[in-house]
C-alpha cells in the first residue's frame, strides 16, 4: 500500500513539472474558470441570472481576472483542463463581451481528449484587452492642454468618452479661464449648441454616484464657473449626491467644497449642503492639517454660522499660527471679515507679521487688508501708518487709481496719512491732464471729509487746479456728482463760481429735489446755503435757495450727564451754563457758557437776554465723539470743521469736550480741587 501512495505522488509531481506556468483549472458552462477545489455540486443556474438581471453592471473592477475566448465559443459539457494567464493589474471596463472572431486564446486538444488553452503570447494580451474594454483614459490636464477650445473638448467626448465625465469638464473651465470676457461668451453659447453637450451632462448625472467623491466636486466647481444655470437637472442633481455622499469628505475635498459653495449663489440645495458642511467642519476641525485649507473653510463657514463654531475655528488657527506664513498672515484679514469674527488676537499678531514683511506686499493685498479692517472694525494705527509709509515711499510705481482706491479706504476708516496725501496733492497740480470725473469726485470727498488741506503750504494752487479739472467736465456731469463735489469743496471753505451758478440753476435744483435720494440732497443743499451765509463768500451772498424745510435729526435733548457734572463742578452750579442750545441754520450745541470779555468772570444766566451786550462773550461747549477726529489725532474732520467755522462766525469761541475716559479723569480732578479748597 505504501508503495502505490509513493507511486501515486511520484507521478503526480512529474505530471505538475511538465506544465509549471499553468494552474489547473475545472472549465464549468458559461462560467469563468475557478481554481480544481470546488465544491462538486455548483450550479450555474443558482447565481447567473441573479447577476444578470441587476441594471448595475454597467462598470466593474476586475482583479486576479481569467479570460476564455474560442472559435467555438464556451464548453458547453464535461469538465476540460485550461492553461489561463493571470491578469494581476487592476482594471475598469464597460462591460466585458466575449467575441469569437476576435478570440484572445487558442485551443488545441491533446491525444486524451482535453481540451487544453493557451493565451498567444506574441501579441500582448493587455493591449487587447484595453482596446476591448475601454478606450485610453484621459486626464483633464491633458485634455486642456491638447484643446483650445470647449468644442474642442466635447468632440474629444465624442470621439471616445472615458471614464470619469468630470475631467471633460474640469478641462473646460481651465480652458475657459485662459479666454478673455468675450471668447468667453461666445464659448459658452457654442457648449451650449453642441450636439454632445447633452449627452456629456447625462454622462456626467449617472456617474455621479460611483465616481470619486474630489472628481464629483471637481465637476461641480467646474459646471458653476462655466455658467450653467443652477436651476438645471445638472446642477441640482449634482448638489443633492454631494449632500448624500459628505460623509466622504476628507481634507482636500473639504477645500473644493469650500470653493463650491463660495461660487454657488443661495438656493434650498445650497442651503442644505451648507449646513451639513458646517456639521461636517465641527466635527472635523482639528484634523484640519493645512493652514491654507483651514483658512478656506474659515471663510467659507458664513457670517451667520453658530458663534461656538467661529470660536472653535479661532482656536484652531491661533494654534497653528506659529505655521502661519506671510501669505497666510495677509489673508487672515480677508478670511475673519467673511466670517465676521473679530479675533483681536489673531488681528494682531497677523499685523505684525505683514509689517515685518511689507516690502514688495502686492497693492491687492493692501486694498484687502484695509478693506477688511473697515468690515471689522479693526483700527491698527501701526498697521495703518505702515500701510501708508509703504505706500509713500514706493508712490512712483503706483498708479493713481491704487492710490485713489487705498485713499477712500483711509478715509472709512478715519485715517489720515499726512505723507501720503502731500504726495499726491503735488502729483495732481504737476499733472492735473491725469483726472477724470470719478478720479476728482473721490478726490475731492477725501481731501474734505479728512479736511487735509487746511494745513497745507499748496492748498489754493491745489483748489484751484482741483475746480478747473471740474469745469472741464460742467457740460457733462451729472445733477448728484456736481452736487457731490460742490459740498465738498464748501466743507474745505472754498467757492469756484462756474460750478456754483452751473448748481444753482432752477432746473438743477429741481432736479436734486425730484430725485430718488432727495432727502441726502436736501441736507447737502442746506449746508450749501449756510456756507454762502456765513462764509467769505460775498459774490455769491445775494443767491437765494427756495429749499424744502430740513428735518435733521438732533441730537438728544438731554446732553451729557457726565460733561453736566464736570461743567457744574468747574463753574460753582448748573446756573452758569445753559443745555441743549439751538442755533440758526439748523445747529445745535450741547452747552453755551458766558463771560466778559477778559474772560475773568463766568456770568449766570438770568431771565434778561444779555446775548447782545457788548461786554459778553459767548462759548459753544461741543460733545464730540472720536469718530469727528482722524483716527489717532485730534485733527477735527470735515464736517466739524466746517460747524467751527460757522459757530465762529455766529459769535461763539468753540470748546470740544473729550472722550468719556478723559471726562473721568477731569472729574476727579475737579473733585479733588474742590475737597483741597475746603
Amino acid at each position: 500500500m505504501n508503495n502505490k501512495a509513493g507511486s501515486f505522488l511520484w507521478n503526480l509531481r512529474q505530471f505538475s513539472t511538465l506544465v509549471p506556468t499553468s494552474r489547473t483549472m475545472r472549465l464549468y458552462p458559461l462560467g469563468l474558470c475557478k481554481p480544481k477545489i470546488v465544491h462538486s455540486n455548483w450550479n450555474i443556474l443558482n447565481n447567473f441570472h441573479n447577476r444578470m438581471r441587476s441594471t448595475d453592471i454597467f462598470r466593474y473592477l476586475f482583479q486576479d481576472a481569467f479570460i476564455l475566448k474560442s472559435d467555438v465559443g464556451f464548453q458547453t459539457k464535461g469538465i476540460s483542463t485550461v492553461t489561463a494567464l493571470r491578469i494581476d493589474r487592476l482594471l475598469y471596463a464597460k462591460r466585458l463581451f466575449f467575441d469569437s472572431k476576435h478570440s484572445l486564446v487558442c485551443v488545441d486538444k491533446s491525444n486524451d481528449g482535453l481540451k487544453r488553452v493557451n493565451f498567444h503570447h506574441e501579441v500582448s494580451s493587455e493591449d487587447v484587452l484595453t482596446k476591448e474594454t475601454k478606450p485610453n483614459r484621459i486626464s483633464s490636464r491633458k485634455l486642456s492642454e491638447e484643446c483650445n477650445s470647449l468644442s474642442d473638448v466635447l468632440d474629444t467626448f465624442t470621439k471616445a468618452p472615458t471614464f470619469p465625465s468630470s475631467n471633460y469638464f474640469t478641462a473646460m473651465w481651465t480652458i475657459a479661464k485662459r479666454l478673455s470676457d468675450d471668447q468667453k461668451r461666445f464659448e459658452r453659447r457654442l457648449m451650449f449648441s453642441h450636439p454632445a453637450f447633452n449627452q456629456l451632462c447625462e454622462h456626467m448625472m449617472r456617474e455621479a454616484k460611483i465616481m470619486q467623491y474630489k472628481y464629483l466636486l471637481f465637476s461641480l466647481y467646474a459646471i458653476v464657473k462655466l455658467g450653467i444655470p443652477q436651476n438645471t437637472l445638472l446642477v441640482q442633481t449634482l448638489l443633492r449626491v454631494t449632500q448624500e455622499r459628505i460623509n466622504e469628505c476628507d481634507e482636500r475635498c473639504l477645500s473644493v467644497l469650500s470653493s463650491v459653495l463660495e461660487a454657488m449663489e443661495p438656493c434650498k440645495n445650497v442651503h442644505v449642503l451648507q449646513m451639513g458642511f458646517r456639521i461636517l467642519v465641527d466635527q472635523q476641525v482639528w484634523k484640519i492639517e493645512d493652514v491654507f485649507t483651514l483658512q478656506v473653510v474659515m471663510k467659507c463657514i458664513g457670517k451667520d454660522a453658530p458663534i461656538a463654531l467661529k470660536r472653535k475655528l479661532e482656536m484652531k488657527a491661533l494654534r497653528e499660527l506659529d505655521r502661519f506664513s506671510v501669505l497666510n498672515s495677509q489673508r487672515m484679514f480677508e478670511v475673519l471679515a467673511a466670517m465676521n469674527h473679530r479675533s483681536l488676537t489673531l488681528l494682531n499678531e497677523c499685523s505684525k507679521v505683514v509689517l515685518d514683511n511689507i516690502h514688495g506686499c502686492p497693492s491687492k493685498i493692501i486694498i484687502n487688508i484695509l478693506q477688511s479692517c473697515k468690515d471689522l472694525q479693526y483700527h491698527n494705527l501701526d498697521l495703518f501708518n505702515g500701510l501708508a509709509d509703504y505706500v509713500a515711499a514706493t508712490f512712483d510705481i503706483w498708479k493713481l487709481k491704487k492710490v485713489l482706491f487705498i485713499l477712500i479706504l483711509f478715509e472709512n476708516l478715519g485715517f489720515r496719512p499726512v505723507g501720503l496725501m502731500d504726495l499726491l496733492m503735488k502729483r495732481i497740480v504737476e499733472d492735473p491732464e491725469s483726472l477724470n470725473m470719478k478720479n476728482i469726485l473721490s478726490i475731492l470727498h477725501t481731501y474734505s471729509s479728512l479736511n487735509h488741506v487746511c494745513e497745507c503750504q499748496n492748498k489754493e494752487q491745489f483748489l484751484e487746479v482741483m475746480a478747473s479739472a471740474l469745469t472741464g467736465y460742467l457740460h457733462s456731469v451729472s445733477s448728484e456728482n456736481l452736487l457731490d463735489a460742490v459740498y465738498s469743496f464748501c466743507l474745505m471753505n472754498y467757492f469756484p463760481l462756474a460750478p456754483f451758478n452751473q448748481l444753482l440753476q432752477k432746473d438743477i435744483i429741481s432736479e436734486l429735489l425730484t430725485s430718488d435720494d432727495m432727502k441726502k440732497n436736501v441736507h447737502k443743499l442746506h449746508i450749501l446755503d449756510t456756507c454762502l451765509k456765513l462764509d467769505d463768500t460775498a459774490y455769491l451772498k445775494d443767491i437765494a435757495l427756495s429749499l424744502p424745510q430740513f428735518l435733521r435729526e438732533l441730537p438728544p435733548s438731554h446732553p451729557n450727564a457726565k460733561v453736566a457734572e464736570v461743567l457744574s463742578s468747574l463753574l460753582g452750579g448748573e446756573g452758569h451754563f445753559s443745555k441743549d442750545v439751538h442755533l440758526p441754520h439748523n445747529y445745535h450745541i450741547d452747552f453755551e457758557i458766558r463771560v466778559d470779555t477778559n474772560r475773568n468772570q463766568v456770568l449766570p444766566f438770568s431771565d434778561v437776554d444779555t446775548a447782545s451786550a457788548t461786554d459778553i462773550q459767548r462759548a459753544a461747549v461741543l460733545c464730540v465723539s472720536r469718530s469727528a477726529y482722524c483716527l489717532g489725532s485730534s485733527h477735527p474732520r470735515g464736517f466739524l470743521a466746517m460747524k467751527m467755522r460757522h459757530l465762529n462766525a455766529l459769535g461763539f469761541q468753540v470748546i470740544l469736550f473729550p472722550s468719556s475716559p478723559v471726562l473721568e479723569s477731569m472729574k476727579n480732578v475737579c473733585w479733588d480741587e474742590r475737597a483741597h479748597t475746603r
